[in-house]
């Protein structure tokens, strides 16, 4: 009997590799974006077509690559991010796998323009269901352009189960939504269809929310700010009287990273429980600022399930963390939490001995008369 077991080649194990990262048109919206904040973009141009299904192309003003580097990005696990596995527990930047790019050159048709600040020159590349097409010299600005063509042009079995073009957009807006709230100080466009749909200049934390849940949730929103040995949370929570039934927004941040966190929710929501109808939903922005070495973010493809060192601690300050400020805001107006003003609470002598009271006792006592003689003395 021969020998079954062969090396499967690189084009069909990229689509493979593929399924996992790039589930649809929103997931490449999502990884050309983190690449463009990992080389540090003050401006990100987001362009989508049908939804994402023709294309999806995002421009940044960011450092740029050589001609090399350009061609390396597309091979697979081959990253500027992370030298070795020690690295992984110290990460600062969205990307390290080197799976994002070589993923979705596999499934779509991709042009690229980058130019180095230093270059006299850029590079352009174009590639084919992970097949290289092309590789020039030209004149472009700095930064990078990468447009994203036909998603799934090659796997037709992954393209027939997208999502109508109504709810691939909802997506899109989705990972665009949690990538601008933890980057105030980058201005975004979106441009759909090549009319502009959104822009967001450069603002605060406050200003950023307000920009995308309108004017109205600005005099709803409460400060929450705490720095302890564990990190740093701060952010927002909207007061309880304002919470729906329906769809809120609630958002984790972690090294402006956007996590998923049920049991960090649960703090939250009992924080507001005694404040909140049991079918409400309190809207929540709220970001921590922790050692790299404390956290793991390498569990899951979209880096959104995250361990922490500490969640226990850090499920305790969250939950104090939050109802402290809803207290200080007069959200629970029976309960003080303003430590400035609270009464000094006395401390314990061990070395003071205690004295068992003495005490007297009037024989002739009568509740009736007004007065008596009984008394107490220590």
């Amino acid at each position: 009997m021969s020998d079954i077991i062969q090396l499967l080649p690189d084009s069909i194990a990229n689509q493979i590799a593929a399924g996992e990262v790039i589930q649809r048109p929103a997931s490449v919206v999502k990884e050309l974006v983190e690449n463009a904040l990992d080389a540090g973009a003050t401006r990100i141009r987001i362009l989508i077509k049908d939804a994402g299904r023709t294309l999806v192309q995002v421009i940044d003003n960011g450092k740029g690559m050589s001609a090399t580097d350009l061609r390396m990005a597309f091979e697979r696990h081959a990253t500027s991010k992370i030298r070795n596995a020690d690295d992984l527990f110290t990460l600062t930047t969205m990307g390290f796998r080197g799976e994002a790019l070589p993923s979705i050159a596999a499934i779509s048709q991709v042009e690229v323009k980058s130019r180095r600040e230093e270059d006299e020159l850029g590079s352009l590349l174009l590639i084919n269901g992970s097949k290289l097409e092309k590789q020039e010299f030209l004149s472009c600005a700095v930064g990078t352009s990468i447009a994203v063509k036909n998603i799934f042009f090659n796997v037709p079995a992954r393209r027939k189960f997208l999502k109508s073009n109504e709810t691939e957009r909802r997506n899109i807006f989705t990972e665009i939504e949690r990538i601008v709230l933890v980057n105030p100080d980058v201005e975004f466009t979106l441009v759909e269809n090549e009319l502009e749909t959104l822009h967001l200049p450069k603002t605060n934390i406050r200003q950023r929310i307000v920009q995308l849940e309108g004017k109205g949730i600005n005099q709803q929103l409460i400060e929450i700010d705490e720095e302890t040995s564990l990190g740093k949370i701060y952010g927002y929570v909207a007061r309880p009287e304002f919470a729906k039934k329906g769809r809120a927004s609630q958002f984790f941040f972690v090294n402006n990273r956007y996590i998923r966190h049920p049991y960090f929710h649960r703090a939250v929501m009992q924080a507001f429980e005694p404040l909140i109808a049991a079918n409400e939903k309190p809207s929540y922005f709220i970001f921590f600022r922790v050692d790299p070495e404390s956290i793991d973010v390498n569990i899951h493809p979209t880096k959104t399930e995250v361990k922490f060192e500490n969640e226990q601690a850090l499920w305790q300050i969250v939950l104090v963390t939050v109802r402290e400020s809803l207290g200080r805001y007069n959200a629970i107006p029976s309960i003080d939490f303003d430590r400035e003003d609270a009464p000094e609470i006395p401390v314990f002598d061990p070395s003071r001995s205690s004295q068992m009271p003495r005490v007297n006792v009037d024989p002739n006592y009568n509740p009736f008369h007004q007065s008596s003689s009984a008394s107490f003395r220590s």
